[in-house]
């Protein structure tokens, strides 16, 4: 179902995202005719269900049903539990790993979740583990025996999926763009930065230290990560929060002259200034927060926000049956057609850039 971002529905809800964002009080009274059930719809495709939740704790003037905001509360204890519990199979595949001398790195999900004010609202999902060239190999055959299933290795992109139940932990020998050879260079670089360089910081996990990026390689791995997804199949308003919560803990610390280098170096200005006006005019980010933030993006972000809401959360509202329907030559088509159609929809957003990623993505797929 679609969903215009200046319906009083729309307008509402990311009035709550930004109070659970931000932890400030929201007024909602200035806004007719609102459904806090279609607001829950809204959070449920987005994955933000916790920050709504935190936000309905920020209203003060405007009560809704009682049935309907414990429906959005319970969900959000649900979380709680959720995220303990992978918290607490993180911390011991970590030790696992660690006793037979392999070193991982946590990237996105957990990590990122620590930026929150309330951690355990936001919705968590895979584990995903980064490793040097030699543990990723070591680490695939050690993770192997424990895993209920496999996916099929995708040997070029160093990656591997599987099913330690009921979590899916996708291990990575790299991160790639996959839509521009100088971001897999800048991707590259921050790899190398992590590993070679031990540029990483730690969250204590319970009683386990367990190593993520530091600040600016982190902002980079979260930022093109949602960035590949929402020009591929789409992404939701969760990637966008996890960006801006991390540029908000650590914005006394992130280095801006070496984030505006590889961001220009990469070729992704545009980029992120587009999703810095959809941080800062539409999720109440404080402007001087974010870095490289300048104003004139507005309708390139407003067309961002659009696309954001129609898809839902990794494109679950877009049809993708043809994945399971065709084999073959004829996926590869429908694949490739399908995705020109999604390119062309974002010309009028990012008209330079649009045409070399299709092109890279097409090649990479056919070579």
């Amino acid at each position: 179902m679609r969903s215009d971002y200046n319906t009083n529905n729309t307008k509402a809800f990311l009035a709550l995202v930004r109070a659970g964002l931000w932890e400030k009080e929201v007024r909602l009274s200035i806004i007719e005719s609102i459904a806090l059930k279609e607001i829950y719809r809204l959070a449920q495709e987005q994955s933000v269900v916790g920050l709504v939740a935190a936000g309905l704790e920020q209203v003060k003037e405007v009560q809704f049903p009682k049935e309907d905001v414990l429906t959005i509360v319970g969900d959000a204890l649900q979380l709680e539990q959720r995220n303990m519990a992978m918290n607490d199979f993180i911390g011991d595949i970590v030790e696992k790993m660690r006793k037979v001398g392999i070193y991982t790195i946590l990237v996105k999900g957990q990590g990122v979740a620590q930026c929150y004010a309330k951690p355990q609202w936001r919705a968590c999902g895979d584990v995903d583990l980064l490793l040097s060239p030699e543990n990723y190999d070591r680490a695939k055959h050690f993770l192997a025996p424990l895993a209920l299933s496999i996916d099929e290795e995708d040997v070029r992109r160093k990656h591997i999926g599987m099913t330690i139940e009921p979590w899916i932990v996708e291990l990575h020998g790299a991160l790639p763009f996959g839509l521009s050879l100088r971001t897999d260079k800048l991707l590259d670089d921050a790899y190398n930065d992590v590993f070679y360089k031990g540029n990483v910081r730690s969250w204590m996990n319970g009683n386990t230290q367990v190593f993520l990026p530091t600040p600016d390689n982190d902002v980079i791995f979260v930022f093109t990560h949602f960035l590949h997804h929402f020009f591929i199949e789409g992404v939701g308003l969760r990637q966008i929060c996890d960006w801006c919560r991390i540029l908000w803990s650590f914005r006394d610390s992130i280095d801006i002259p070496l984030l505006e280098n590889r961001i220009r170096k990469a070729g992704l200005m545009t980029e992120w200034r587009t999703f810095a006006a959809v941080a800062v005019d539409y999720l109440g980010m404080p402007s001087e927060s974010m870095p490289l933030y300048r104003h004139g993006y507005q309708k390139r972000a407003q067309r961002v926000l659009s696309c954001i809401l129609k898809g839902g959360n990794f494109g679950q509202n877009k049809d993708l049956s043809y994945r399971t329907k065709y084999k073959g030559l004829t996926y590869k088509i429908i694949a490739v057609w399908r995705r020109f159609v999604d390119f062309s929809s974002l010309m009028l957003v990012f008209p330079v850039d649009v045409p070399r990623f299709f092109f890279t993505y097409v090649f990479e797929k056919i070579k």
